[in-house]
């Protein structure tokens, strides 16, 4: 499972000009759910997400976590995140999960979030997304479990 975090002043998701999921303060992540991939990968994530250290301390340290500044997180999913672009012009898609498996895992990522954390939103799993968002920083991390 991947997670591509991104520190935001904020961000939104829209799903045929309608926004869907968003959040001010927090964290866009893009997640891609690969063939192997169970519910303790999801697990992991998520602990990762609600407590690395990405945002800034009194001293401008990256000491804080998600839970600490107690931000939005914002869940969209990516297949092409999991995009195999070792050879060749064009992605192949064998290393994303089925659509099943990659709904279920999402949906189970995101209930569990929401089970541990006050602001969670997300895209629509499967659709044309538009995905709008004010990068801090920019801080990005690729989260790989």
């Amino acid at each position: 499972m991947k997670g591509l975090l991104q520190r935001v002043r904020g961000a939104r998701v829209e799903v045929d000009g309608e926004v869907v999921g968003a959040v001010d303060q927090g964290l866009l992540v893009l997640v891609a759910v690969e063939p192997d991939d169970t519910r303790e990968h999801a697990d992991k994530l998520l602990h990762k997400l609600l407590n690395y250290r990405v945002f800034s301390d009194p001293n401008g340290k990256m000491n804080l976590s998600l839970k600490d500044v107690g931000g939005g997180l914002l869940l969209v999913s990516q297949f092409t995140l999991a995009a195999d672009t070792r050879s060749g012009m064009r992605p192949g898609f064998s290393t994303a999960a089925p659509a099943a498996l990659g709904a279920e895992l999402f949906d189970y990522l995101v209930q569990q979030a929401r089970n541990q954390h006050a602001v969670v939103q997300t895209g629509r799993f499967g659709a044309d997304m538009q995905v709008h968002l004010v990068n801090d920083g920019p801080v990005t991390f690729m989260l790989q479990i």
